[in-house]
Formats: C-alpha cells, structure tokens, sequence
C-alpha cells in the first residue's frame, strides 16, 4: 500500500504544480496582455475533487483519518479492539453511502447531458466520472479494511487488530519521519 500511497501523492501533488502554474499564466496573460485562458477556477475544481477523493483512501491506508484519542491508552486492550473495529466500520459506511449518493449526481449528469456552466463548457461526466472512480476506491479499501478488523475482532485476535488499526500516536509518527529522513 505503500506504493499506492505514494503514487498517489506525487499524481496529485503534480497535478496541483500544473494548476498553480495555470493559474499563474492566467493571472500574468490578464494582467499584462488582457486576455483570459478562462477555466482556471473550473479546472481548478476537477483537480481539488479528484485529488480530494483520492486523498480520503490515502489517509485511509496511512492511518491518517483524525480519532480523539485522550482517553484510548487509558483502555483496556478489548476496548481499544473494538474501538478500533468501530472506526473502520464507520469508514466503510461513509464509503458506502459515498459511492450510493455520487452515483445519483452520476445518473443525473448522464441523463440531463450535464456541461460545466463555464466558457468551456465541459461535459461534467468527464470529471465527475473520475472523481467517482476515486470515491469508489475509497469506497473498496475502506470495506476490504473493515472486512479485515471484523476478522480479527471475531475470531479473538486483538492484539493483531490494535496492532494494524490503532490510530497513530505522536511516537509512531515521529519514526515514520525519522525513517523517511534517513531514505532521502
């Protein structure tokens, strides 16, 4: 998962250079020469939904999702197991009640010929199907995870399910960083 992960991160970090650099041509051809690309904001919007639901299965792989965890080291081992098992349950409800009502905008695009209301005037199942591609990967490694947590919650391994969906404390993620130092 690793290399999803960091496929991932550099598509959308470059994808988001590409915008900046847009945008700035954008903003310099206006200012100095009075013409517009146009579609700066509009292409600006597809990348920041994509990347935004991609982002959501990153954060999902890395542990990353945010967990109030005040009082989790204070629990008992069981505690923390079924916690942990809540969490990527709830993940996979979200995926899934992502993925029912973004394919409504779906249909809706496809049966009324959606367009972008812009100068471009982009068929929007173009992006949107994309972005709906990204939300259903989410959508899969959220219920592929949640598949596993239930495995291990009810087949008594506990300490395997802490071990792979606790949430992230300030020590693990400083080794992590540490370890990323020394690979650069």
């Amino acid at each position: 998962m690793n290399k999803f992960t960091r496929i991932v991160s550099w598509l959308f970090g470059i994808l988001l250079i590409g915008l900046s650099l847009f945008v700035t041509a954008e903003t310099a051809s206006r200012k100095l020469f009075n013409i517009s690309f146009q579609g700066a904001d509009e292409l600006g919007g597809y990348v920041l939904a994509i990347g935004g639901a991609l982002s959501f299965t990153v954060a999902l792989l890395e542990r990353g999702h945010i967990r109030i965890d005040l009082l989790y080291d204070r629990m008992s081992p069981l505690l923390q197991a079924v916690f942990n098992w809540l969490a990527a349950v709830v993940l996979a409800v979200l995926g899934v009640f992502l993925a029912r009502y973004c394919w409504l905008v779906i249909r809706d695009t496809i049966d009324y010929g959606s367009t972008a209301p812009t100068a471009w005037a982009t068929p929007l199942i173009y992006p949107q199907t994309l972005w709906y591609l990204c939300l259903l990967t989410f959508t899969l490694a959220s219920l592929l995870l949640a598949f596993k947590a239930s495995r291990h919650l009810f087949t008594g391994k506990i300490a395997q399910l802490n071990a792979t969906f606790h949430p992230k404390g300030a020590i693990e993620e400083l080794n992590e960083e540490l370890s990323d130092l020394k690979k650069r």
